[in-house]
């Protein structure tokens, strides 16, 4: 371990690169403030390309709180792959995708969307069977909401797979219950109090919350509701009261609207559109927004590191895109290295917010099914969903200079994606992590 030290601490190289991943993560959280980035480009072309010769690839983990053998029906729907072991070295084997059919998906493919399999009869009696026993089997219950939850089962599926509901159907209304009257305790002692009873740095960090929420979800008018805002201020000024390691880190607004929309659609009907905040009780706003306090500090206990100081874990997720890319498409991957774009000029604000800014709202309940399941094992999951989703546009990609690939991937073309695109980029994500699992070589150095 020290001779490694030693050799990082005389190789320019090294220092080179951390100085300037550092410079651009200060950038890119410096811009993280709003919904979208700004259309100037403040973000700087890398010069002098860096020699990664001497840096070690990562290796992938997968927990198992998810169970590989019971997901043929989004395994099912993988693009081709032609493999080239371009010299029969280890390590030197590289995937080469064909992308001319991603963004036009097949007609099989859209007959096979989640909106008809979520609510096909079949797989409701699966869920109604799993979720009706005396006790929750959970592996059971991930498997089936990997491909997919029927909306109106949302709401326990997603408090059961992050452990905030018990799986012990005699337990779960007395454990809500507790749960809420706690969460009410922790409003009433922390956030409905005078500011003279609050340090300077709370007094910032309320303001900063205040700032933000306006902000979330803009494009949806619903989160304009000033009663929403009060709701989504409560929640995150309580959250980041009980957790100081990391305090509110501008992006958490962002992962608590999901929550708060699944949590609501158990009181209100109809499309999000319509919905107002007046027409609920305040016992049940209180509800709603304990169960969303919950279910975000249930989300973010399994990734602590990223939001903490200078978000360690994003940064090194960051890097695992990197090289994941790189193994699957080199000539993206070469053609961003020569134009001198950093991955972490895009993909920090898509593993801070988890893609909620860049796809359309209406799909990402859809994607968080798919996050919820994964367990323990979402946050190496997610390089594999990131790198699937960056590489719909391979072929486009590689025709774009440094410029033109930043103002592409601040605004990319989702905004009229239906739920056959989010499917196939799950579906190639499932696919890839099942390949490089079973083929650690592949990402040997």
């Amino acid at each position: 371990m020290k001779n490694n030290d030693e050799d990082n601490n005389n190789n320019p190289n090294i220092g080179i690169f951390d100085s300037r991943f550092s410079q651009t993560l200060r950038s890119v959280q410096g811009l993280l403030k709003g919904r979208s980035m700004p259309g100037k480009i403040l973000l700087s072309q890398r010069v002098d390309p860096i020699d990664n010769s001497n840096l070690s690839s990562p290796t992938y983990t997968r927990s198992n709180s998810y169970n590989d053998a019971g997901t043929s029906d989004h395994a099912s729907e993988t693009v081709e792959v032609e493999v080239h072991s371009s010299s029969g070295i280890p390590g030197e084997n590289k995937l080469k995708i064909s992308t001319s059919h991603v963004e036009n998906p097949s007609e099989d493919v859209r007959k096979s969307s989640m909106g008809a399999r979520a609510t096909d009869s079949a797989r409701v009696m699966k869920f109604t069977k799993v979720l009706s026993g005396t006790v929750v089997i959970l592996d059971k219950l991930r498997e089936l909401a990997w491909s997919g939850v029927p909306d109106y089962m949302r709401p326990t599926v997603w408090r059961l797979l992050l452990g905030y509901a018990p799986p012990n159907s005699d337990r779960r209304e007395g454990v809500l219950r507790r749960k809420r009257l706690e969460y009410l305790d922790c409003v009433s002692q922390y956030y409905d109090i005078p500011d003279t009873e609050r340090s300077e740095d709370e007094i910032n960090m309320l303001r900063q919350i205040a700032v933000d929420c306006p902000r979330t979800v803009p494009d949806v008018s619903f989160f304009q509701q000033q009663q929403v805002q009060k709701s989504l201020e409560r929640i995150l000024y309580a959250w980041a009261i009980r957790h100081p390691a990391s305090g509110y880190v501008q992006g958490i607004n962002d992962l608590v609207t999901p929550f708060f929309v699944v949590f609501l659609s158990e009181y209100l009907e109809g499309s999000i559109d319509n919905w107002s905040m007046s027409d609920l009780s305040s016992d049940e706003i209180s509800n709603v927004e304990a169960d969303c306090y919950w279910c975000l500090s249930k989300l973010l206990d399994g990734m602590q590191d990223h939001y903490t100081f200078a978000q360690p874990g994003i940064q090194r997720l960051v890097f695992k895109l990197k090289e994941l890319v790189r193994r699957i498409d080199d000539p993206v991957s070469t053609h961003m290295e020569n134009q001198g774009l950093e991955f972490l000029q895009f993909a920090f604000r898509w593993f801070n917010c988890l893609l909620i800014r860049e796809i359309p709202f209406n799909m990402v309940t859809r994607l968080w099914d798919t996050y919820l399941a994964e367990g323990d094992a979402l946050p190496d999951f997610l390089v594999y969903i990131f790198a699937s989703f960056l590489l719909t546009w391979s072929d486009k990609l590689q025709k774009l200079d440094f410029q033109d690939l930043v103002m592409f991937l601040q605004h990319l073309p989702t905004q009229d994606w239906t739920h056959q695109e989010l499917e196939m980029v799950l579906s190639r994500a499932f696919m890839w992590h099942s390949m490089f699992n079973n083929s650690p070589n592949h990402l040997a150095t």
